[in-house]
């Protein structure tokens, strides 16, 4: 048996098909939304705490309540440092590292957490089935990064699951909808949870799902709904208490509970009564539904880029749509919805609720993979181009983004300089065309026989997964010398890197790629120049004083241009050495057949 996983920022879910429809096994309180909460208890004895009696802790022991840690998964402690403000558990770390939860004398990554949290689903799910589970697939946003879905996946493994599948969240939402029993379509699905925001365009057709594109923001949910909510209000408690309910760490946990509170009423309810007490201090005010919808507005506003891009991206128009599909609690805001119809220009889906349906997908992933369910892919995307650095920081792309998975790809490179014994392979992650403005995945050496520039036939290969999990070969094709990687979990992607990565690709295309010609020619000049010298060395008794004086004075002219960085001046100097030793390579040609033949009969 296969469960199928929801692991979400703010509720997580566990299911299976059974008898061909969908079962979401149900926590002690009642209900399939498990809360995505931990609590350390301050007895070291005492195991921690998962679900709503967590949740009940957080005014209590607001240090001690690790929340939202989906989204940390990944991320380094430069890349959250802002959250600190808004969040009052104690999270900390180098630059260089992920993130660590300090609760006490302890300290857990986000992978930890998320491992109680799979934990606790796999027992619920044990407990109904009366049978021990040990396979499970796993939903994550479209948009995380190699580095996020190892994360994932370890995290599962700490929890005692063999993840059978890491399947992307909108994939999923189209599985719930039975959308794979269309003939023909294009489906959108805009999927915003509590912690990160999804867009992916996809085509089905005869149940093939075919990714065409996908965006996002890995920052960007219902909690910054909260906090917008909380930056509204807090203003006027200070001016009508004199209290900064942001001050401490148990009156904030219990503000933006307040906050979370009033969201949910107002999807709701056009106006409300927003209502906080904490110790002596009692505020109420008229909150109308207009306030929340200005409050989140800026917010909101961020996923419209994404949805743009996706349309560009998938080359569809939003009349071209059949289906807009509405994943993710924070989708239950009107406004959302109002935003939503605005972009696509029709009416969108949600006759599934939206904290469910991407469970449900799972579940039915799992089915498949159980071999339960017939005829019926998936195919999915990956989300960034995958390269490696070539000489002057260039990237050879070799598995571009939105190409359908699982892939593998190859490509054949050689040395740069004579005599070298390695190759530096540094893998990279981008749409940009040199390796600076690239997220660096992973580097390696592979040792090589010391041969003259050029000889060395190097072939590198990507394969990518169908978790959209990087593993790369690099081999010396003369020796047989091979060396590998697999991308593991790192402290991740900025959220800069993350959210403008694919949008800076665009807006620099132009300087990029002039910057990338200059340095291939460049390349190719200096590369020219040492052929030539070393050719000199070998052969200059066979120029005349003439020929040897132009060749030397076209070298001169190479390096004269070189700093220059006019391109097109490099090329013209390149073109006139090369007309100037034209008769000098025909010449030494010919006096190595003659060396080698002399002797020899034919």
């Amino acid at each position: 048996m296969i469960v199928g996983i929801d692991l979400g920022t703010t509720n997580s879910l566990i299911g299976i098909i059974e008898k061909g429809r969908p079962r979401l096994f149900q926590t002690s309180e009642g209900t399939s939304l498990l809360p995505s909460v931990v609590y350390f208890p301050g007895d070291p004895a005492q195991s921690p705490v998962v679900g709503t009696p967590a949740v009940e802790m957080k005014v209590s022991f607001p240090e001690r309540v690790i929340y939202s840690a989906k989204r940390f998964i990944g991320r380094g402690i430069s890349d959250v440092k802002d959250w600190q403000k808004l969040l009052p558990y104690d999270f900390s770390g180098s630059s260089e590292q992920m993130v660590r939860f300090t609760v006490g004398d302890k300290s857990y990554t986000p992978m930890e957490i998320g491992a109680l949290v799979l934990k606790h689903l796999k027992t619920l799910a044990e407990q109904e089935l009366g049978t021990e589970v040990k396979k499970a697939v796993i939903t994550v946003p479209a948009y995380f990064n190699d580095a996020q879905r190892q994360a994932t996946k370890f995290a599962g493994e700490l929890a005692g699951l063999e993840v059978a599948r890491i399947v992307n969240e909108p994939t999923a939402a189209c599985l719930a909808y039975g959308l794979d029993k269309k003939t023909e379509g294009v489906v959108a699905v805009f999927d915003l949870g509590g912690g990160t925001f999804d867009i992916s365009i996809l085509r089905v057709s005869g149940g093939v799902f075919e990714v065409l594109a996908t965006n996002g923001d890995t920052a960007l949910g219902g909690d910054d709904f909260d906090h917008a909510l909380a930056s509204h209000l807090a203003p006027l408690i200070h001016q009508a208490t004199g209290f900064d309910p942001m001050q401490s760490a148990s009156s904030k946990a219990s503000f933006l509970s307040a906050c979370e509170k009033a969201k949910r009423e107002l999807s709701d309810q056009t106006e409300i009564v927003f209502s906080w007490n904490h110790d002596a201090i009692v505020f109420e005010h008229r909150l109308t539904r207009g306030d929340f919808d200005e409050a989140i507005y800026p917010f909101l506003k961020r996923a419209l880029l994404p949805c743009v891009q996706c349309l560009e991206d998938s080359k569809v128009s939003t009349s071209t749509i059949t289906d807009v599909i509405l994943v993710g609690g924070s989708t239950r805001v009107p406004r959302v919805r109002a935003f939503v119809k605005e972009i696509f220009g029709r009416e969108p889906i949600c006759t599934l609720n939206p904290d469910e349906v991407v469970a449900i997908g799972a579940a039915v992933q799992a089915n498949i993979l159980s071999g339960h369910t017939q005829g019926m892919l998936l195919l999915d995307v990956i989300p960034l181009s995958l390269g490696i650095k070539t000489m002057g920081g260039v990237v050879s792309k070799i598995i571009h983004r939105n190409s359908t998975l699982p892939i593998s790809a190859t490509e054949h490179y050689s040395t740069y300089l004579d005599g070298q014994v390695a190759v530096d392979i540094h893998v990279l992650q981008g749409e940009r065309e040199l390796s600076k403005d690239n997220r660096s995945l992973a580097r390696f050496q592979l040792k090589i026989p010391p041969l003259p520039a050029g000889v060395p036939k190097i072939e590198v290969e990507f394969i990518v997964d169908a978790n959209g999990i990087l593993s790369i070969r690099a081999m010396e094709l003369r020796t047989g010398q091979t060396a590998s990687v697999t991308v593991n979990p790192s402290y991740g992607l900025t959220d800069t890197e993350v959210e403008s990565m694919l949008m800076a690709s665009f807006e620099n295309a132009e300087t990029d790629f002039n910057q990338r010609f200059l340095i291939e020619a460049q390349m190719e000049a200096e590369s020219l120049v040492r052929a030539t010298q070393k050719s000199l060395l070998q052969g200059s008794h066979l120029l005349d004083p003439d020929q040897k004086a132009e060749i030397e004075s076209a070298i001169r002219r190479i390096e004269k241009v070189l700093p220059t960085q006019e391109r097109e001046e490099i090329k013209k100097a390149c073109e006139r050495l090369s007309q100037a030793t034209e008769k000098f390579a025909q010449d030494l040609l010919n006096h190595a057949v003659k060396e080698a033949l002399s002797n020899r009969e034919i």
